[in-house]
């Protein structure tokens, strides 16, 4: 049984490099994930669902079934990873885990309603969580993976920059209210409402739907569009450096943990 386990988790980790089992066992699980998608992007064209409601639904069948048993063997075999090693708490620590708690999320839709009855309106939105089987892909794919580890390379540094976009929406939404309110109550009705302005502004979308009309407003506006180029390309420039990083380390044979993403001597 012990060899049972050990092959499964290699089979659903990848622990051996080359392991061709493993690599048919993603491609499958891929390809089911992105059907998935489709058929419930599918299935709100009214004409689609009423013609194939039947196969639809055969197909979430068998998918949630698939999905059911994967998760069952990952939570069997995960003591095989030293993270998870104690039988009980190496367990809940691995339910608790954000890629357990995303494959769950993946089949919960399917089960809930069939435990607890609910209204057809509060129905069909769980049943939307079922896109949330998209997330799973970010368990097989290189790019998602080393995305993440981008991310958390430089949490630090994207944390303190959307720290002060924070701040300057704040600030800039408490001026412009201030200048516009007595102009345009409707509008500027308050500082929360006002950070709708702010947002589209420093994002440079400019919707056009609540603008400032007053000299200093126009004033504020032009000058809080110019802040908001330069401050919101502060993310994309150190996501920018933290991808050459990842990618030199690569190249240079530099090796990391697959789960956390720290550098192995």
């Amino acid at each position: 049984m012990n060899k049972i386990k050990n092959r499964v988790y290699e089979i659903m980790e990848g622990a051996v490099p080359g392991d061709k089992a493993h690599r048919v066992f993603e491609i499958f699980i891929v390809t089911l994930i992105t059907a998935n998608v489709l058929a419930v992007m599918l299935e709100t064209e009214k004409g689609i669902h009423l013609r194939h409601s039947g196969t639809l639904r055969t197909f979430d069948v068998f998918s949630v079934a698939v999905f059911t048993v994967e998760y069952i063997l990952r939570f069997w075999a995960c003591t095989k990873n030293p993270r998870f090693q104690n039988p009980i708490s190496g367990r809940i620590r691995f339910v608790l885990s954000p890629l357990a708690l995303i494959d769950m999320l993946a089949i919960l839709p399917f089960y809930l309603p069939l435990i607890i009855p609910f209204d057809l309106r509060i129905l069909r939105a769980i049943r939307l969580i079922r896109l949330a089987r998209l997330l799973k892909i970010g368990r097989y794919s290189e790019a998602l993976k080393l995305f993440g580890r981008v991310l958390k390379a430089k949490k630090e540094e994207l944390v303190a920059a959307l720290f002060i976009l924070f701040i300057l929406l704040i600030v800039s939404s408490s001026l412009l209210y201030y200048v516009e309110n007595q102009a345009q109550p409707d509008k500027f009705s308050s500082i929360p409402a006002s950070m709708w302005w702010g947002v589209v502004t420093l994002t440079t979308v400019g919707y056009g739907d609540i603008f400032p009309i007053t000299p200093i407003g126009k004033f504020l506006g032009a000058l809080i569009s110019l802040l908001g180029i330069g401050f919101f390309a502060m993310p994309a420039g150190l996501l920018s450096a933290g991808f050459i990083e990842e990618i030199r380390k690569k190249r240079v044979g530099q090796k990391s943990c697959p789960r956390c993403g720290a550098d192995l001597e």
